[in-house]
């Protein structure tokens, strides 16, 4: 307990939690829509996508900033997420296999660009490959107030189109038939999606950041059926699971910042699955124990009427 305290005011700390809890409350936010439209797997696809933009933009620009590197990854996550839905409206290929193939040949073209880099004799270089699992501990100031400026403004415009993502998630063809133009409303959140994920690439990297994307969200669904219910509860979850993860890692050596966040939520989707009433599976094997047993009464009183 006394370690706890000691580092609750610990400067680098306290950057790292905010910084990690802005990220797991706007994750959390958007990852309700992705789940409810069962696109899931897009933030895989457009996080590992996004690793030969951080590349290219050190390559073309020879900077390290992050600010150029995380522009360097929406350029890339964003021609990725294009290119998945234009294969889907302009070919017969599906969803998850337009995913798979988009994120294979990305992630691998980034691969193959950041050997290429680290090959040249350069220590410039050093340190482009935190994006891939992703390095926390590195946030400083200006990083939080580029999380907040974008959370805020991804915030907003989930406020302001409140109405017509709900429809869109749930229903669009009605949607359509009141007006709503289902094409410009995908491309406007998934570009939301894509910036939610940018801006968490440097805390937890791309191969973990769908896991902060999607798991808040699969937790809060178990536990509700309105939907602004949901996201709150997703928010939390985040948050919390950020808070809770950079503590651990902080408490104890050598535990990195990231899978320590998405470890947190992975126990909060394990909890919802288990115990959540209605959908929990703890709750549905106690009710179909308790309609056996109603049954069997049943079934003895005809008996013994008889």
């Amino acid at each position: 307990m006394a370690a706890f305290l000691g580092i609750l005011g610990d400067y680098t700390f306290q950057t790292v939690a905010l910084g990690s809890a802005l990220l797991g409350l706007i994750s959390g936010v958007l990852g309700c829509f992705a789940v409810l439209r069962k696109q899931s797997l897009l933030g895989d696809g457009v996080s590992h996508a996004a690793l030969p933009g951080v590349v290219m933009a050190f390559i073309l620009l020879q900077s390290k900033n992050t600010e150029v590197l995380l522009f360097g990854a929406l350029l890339s996550g964003l021609l990725a997420t294009f290119i998945i839905l234009g294969i889907m409206r302009y070919s017969r290929i599906k969803f998850d296999s337009a995913l798979a193939l988009v994120m294979a040949v990305f992630f691998g073209l980034g691969l193959v660009l950041l050997t290429y880099v680290q090959k040249i004799p350069n220590s410039n270089q050093a340190g482009l490959n935190r994006f891939i699992f992703g390095q926390a501990s590195t946030l400083l100031q200006k990083d939080i107030i580029i999380m907040a400026i974008c959370g805020a403004v991804l915030l907003l415009l989930v406020g302001l189109f409140w109405k017509e993502f709900k429809l869109f998630s749930f229903d669009s063809d009605f949607a359509q038939s009141l007006g709503f133009s289902p094409k410009y409303l995908n491309m406007l959140l998934s570009f939301m999606i894509v910036l939610a994920i940018i801006i968490g690439l440097q805390t937890v990297g791309v191969i973990l950041m769908s896991a902060m994307l999607i798991a808040p969200a699969v937790a809060a669904r178990q536990w509700t059926k309105r939907l602004w219910v949901m996201v709150l509860l997703s928010a939390i979850f985040g948050a919390i699971s950020g808070v809770v993860g950079t503590a651990l890692s902080s408490l104890y050596a050598k535990l990195p910042t990231g899978p320590a966040i998405v470890v947190c939520v992975s126990v909060f989707v394990l909890m919802s699955v288990l115990f959540a009433p209605g959908r929990g599976v703890i709750h549905r094997l106690y009710q179909r124990r308790k309609s056996r047993l109603f049954y069997r009464m049943e079934g003895a009183k005809h008996v013994s009427t008889d």
